[in-house]
């Protein structure tokens, strides 16, 4: 388990060669079942409503990892504003969107909620789509941002006088976030980190559906070097067992599955994908490695992967 984000690869990587997945490591965050976690952080009655919503014990342990006090944390996309809520506990500033109706409700109530009870008091919740980020209204927040930290989001979009469909293709969510990370690039600062992080979906047959290998490329077409890969427990730990906080619904699923001689074994973790401005990421390696980084002036770095990074003049 690590204390801090390290990047593990030297520098330069021969051409048309992709980076490695980074090394994994292991987040204690399920020692809390989720209804005592909302409890703790003071969450308002409905958060648990927001299914794709950041575990509090997720939310502060990134916090806590790769932020200061003071540091400005940003969910582009916050749901019910369990980020926010922890982000303002750990006393850093706090920013959410969201498009939804009874998210905006919800986070704006868990945001007073958390001032009232003499958390950091300079959040807010705005109702906008993460589009606004590009626009000359979020002007002031470009490389202000310590920390991007949003989730996965497959749970349909709120239509009006219409009951929630089912939840979207991950195809179609990841090309939404896709979208959102190019939006919030030109706002981290240098040496911040985006966070993703996505709650395990299975296909039909019950077989994991691997978010990993699209996430990642669409961080890397954002201008985003993948620093660490993380398992964020949702599960209890006793000792060597693990003890499952799975709810109602996912362990009939199981049962079901059972029954139907196709043992579905019960999700116990969240994948944590951390990423920084590709050029933060070779500085970080190259120090590492003790390779000298050349100036701008000596050298005209070339695009990575195919892909011009806008953020590594600002980070240099």
């Amino acid at each position: 388990m690590t204390d801090r984000p390290t990047s593990p690869r030297p520098l330069p990587l021969p051409p048309g060669e992709e980076p490695p997945i980074p090394p994994l490591s292991v987040w204690p965050t399920g020692q809390r079942d989720p209804a005592a976690q909302l409890r703790d952080s003071g969450c308002v009655p409905g958060t648990d409503a927001d299914t794709d919503r950041i575990p509090p014990a997720v939310a502060a342990y990134a916090i806590a990892t790769y932020t200061r006090p003071g540091d400005l944390v940003l969910d582009p996309d916050c749901g019910a504003g369990t980020v926010l809520t922890e982000a303002l506990r750990a006393g850093r500033h706090a920013l959410g969107l969201t498009a939804r109706n009874r998210s905006w409700t919800l986070a704006r109530a868990n945001i007073t909620a958390a001032k009232t009870s003499g958390a950091w008091r300079d959040g807010s919740v705005l109702d906008a789509r993460p589009k606004v980020l590009a626009a000359i209204r979020a002007a002031g927040l470009v490389g202000r941002v310590g920390l991007v930290l949003t989730a996965l989001r497959t749970a349909p979009h709120e239509q009006k006088d219409r009951a929630p469909g089912p939840d979207r293709d991950p195809d179609s969510a990841i090309a939404e976030l896709a979208a959102t990370l190019t939006y919030c690039e030109p706002l981290l600062r240098s040496s911040g980190h985006l966070v993703i992080v996505a709650r395990p979906r299975r296909h039909p047959d019950g077989s994991l559906v691997d978010l990993t290998t699209p996430l990642l490329a669409a961080a890397r077409a954002a201008g985003l070097a993948p620093v660490d890969r993380c398992v964020a427990l949702t599960a209890g730990l006793r000792g060597g067992r693990l003890i499952s906080r799975a709810s109602l619904a996912e362990r009939r699923s199981a049962s079901r599955a059972r029954a139907a001689s196709t043992p579905t074994a019960l999700t116990v973790h969240h994948e944590v994908l951390v990423f920084q401005l590709a050029h933060d990421a070779e500085l970080a390696a190259s120090a590492a490695a003790a390779i000298p980084w050349p100036t701008e002036d000596d050298v005209i770095r070339p695009a990575v992967n195919d892909v011009e990074y806008p953020g590594w003049r600002r980070a240099a």
